[in-house]
């Protein structure tokens, strides 16, 4: 079991199509194990760097703010903040 803080999701929007969620990490908080259940978009709102903990092992993630990436349903991760300062990005998963 991890000790690490959770990142805090806020979610915006939420119908039919989509899921829009605010995730705001400091610095060493994690996501928790999960697996995606819809294809997303991440939109960074800082730089910073993530460190994630997949079942082919650990990984790490520059995010550059406002470049926008994308990722098919299925991915399963722990998503945690590798950076010395917080991280916010937005996440649209399509529904």
């Amino acid at each position: 079991m991890s000790q690490r803080v959770q990142a805090v999701p806020t979610v915006q929007v939420d119908n039919d199509e989509v899921i829009v969620t605010e995730w705001r990490f400091a610095p060493g908080s994690e996501t928790g194990k999960h697996l995606h259940g819809y294809d997303y978009v991440v939109v960074p709102m800082t730089d910073g760097l993530l460190l994630l903990e997949t079942p082919e092992g650990e990984k790490h993630a520059p995010l550059v703010a406002g470049q926008a990436y994308f990722r098919k349903a299925g991915v399963e991760h722990n998503v945690i903040n590798a950076s010395d300062h917080e991280i916010v990005f937005i996440e649209t998963e399509i529904k």
